[in-house]
């Protein structure tokens, strides 16, 4: 059986291996053929693993990727039959416009794979208000058609469907987040560097504000508070001003990148806990790579976090207030059993979450999902 997939992530068509790449090595192994349709790209990588092919656009305007999607992918449907395409929507959901009409002309099947929706839970910023509301529109129009929504949490994202009026049995629940244990786990002789701990881009869903105004509350407490920032994006000049602006320049280490996994790896265990004050994610990743490595996480409620970590049992859930989270650093600052006892019952927690078992689901839920729909239609 072929599979068609709209993806965002052209970096597929350059030389790196990175998440996306790693996850078709063993996604491709359940298919016959795999066509990748992404946006433009200076890659000139057009074939990876045996069976997937990448299309990039010849339009570096995303706002043309429709158009690509409609041109190429009538071209591979006059080529082979696909069983399913599979749309991967976000942001203003070029990927699902095009899936949408190509479903729509060529009678084949859409899911549309939404990991999670810009703004929601909370929406910090006037473009996350508008993608948000984008969302919504997308969803209660051209989704209509979609034979699924497929949805890699339990709660957030469903919950949303359900309010924009999509049914129960239109949402597919097939988790995406993956550990490469063989990278991330627990390295009890590195020495503990930093008292807190955060990793991502530098950007405003991240909760960065909030996080440096917790750690002022927390300094005020432990004058020794040692803290690093891992990432760099558009808010990275903003965050240095902030830290200068509450007094933490003492206090906070700024680390715009590493150049190896195993180096991340090393700085999970180096720090005695992972923070995230996300207000909107679709994992976040980082929150599973510590937990593999027995870092302890304390976090907000999104994304898949809800669906992992039991308050108290496997970390610390908290609100988006400052005061919360510092409470919750704290905590564990405190309390070294705590920490101990939170760090090893998180690394259990995750110790399922291979590349292989999870992908492998994946895959076969989508098999599962297609002879249930050729079911339906005789």
């Amino acid at each position: 059986m072929n599979i068609l997939m709209l993806s965002g992530d052209a970096t597929i068509a350059e030389a790196g291996e990175g998440v996306f790449y790693h996850m078709l090595a063993h996604f491709s192994r359940y298919w016959e053929h795999v066509d990748v349709i992404v946006p433009y790209s200076t890659g000139t990588r057009h074939q990876v693993h045996d069976n997937v092919y990448i299309h990039p656009s010849p339009y570096a305007s995303k706002l043309k990727q429709p158009l690509h999607i409609i041109k190429t992918g009538a071209q591979l449907l006059k080529e082979r039959p696909y069983g399913l395409i599979i749309s991967h929507d976000f942001g203003i959901f070029y990927n699902g416009v095009g899936a949408w009409w190509l479903s729509r002309r060529h009678d084949v099947p859409y899911v549309s794979e939404i990991h999670h929706v810009e703004g929601y839970p909370r929406a910090v910023t006037k473009r996350e208000r508008i993608y948000r509301l984008l969302a919504k529109l997308y969803i209660r129009t051209f989704g209509r058609r979609a034979a699924a929504f497929r949805v890699v949490n339990q709660r957030e994202v469903p919950q949303f469907l359900r309010a924009q009026g999509v049914p129960n049995d239109k949402i597919l629940y097939l988790p995406s987040a993956f550990i490469d244990h063989t990278l991330f786990y627990p390295m009890p002789n590195i020495p503990k560097r930093y008292d807190v701990l955060f990793v991502g881009r530098m950007a405003a869903n991240k909760g960065l504000f909030l996080l440096l105004d917790a750690l002022a509350i927390v300094k005020e407490h432990k004058p020794d508070l040692k803290a690093c920032l891992l990432g760099r994006g558009e808010l990275l000049n903003a965050v240095r001003a902030r830290i200068q602006a509450l007094e933490l320049q003492n206090h906070v280490e700024i680390i715009e990148r590493l150049e190896k996994a195993e180096d991340v790896a090393e700085l999970y265990n180096a720090s005695r806990m992972l923070v995230c004050a996300s207000t909107a994610e679709g994992g976040p990743r980082v929150t599973i790579e510590a937990m593999a490595c027995g870092t302890p996480v304390v976090s907000t409620r999104v994304g898949i976090i809800p669906d992992i970590i039991q308050n108290g049992e496997n970390g610390l859930l908290v609100d988006w207030q400052a005061g919360a989270i510092a409470q919750g650093v704290e905590q564990l600052l405190n309390d070294e059993a705590l920490q101990q006892k939170l760090g090893e019952a998180s690394r259990q927690s995750v110790c399922h979450l291979d590349i292989e078992t999870v992908v492998s689901r994946y895959a076969k839920g989508y098999h599962d999902f297609i002879k249930q729909l050729e079911a339906q239609h005789g």
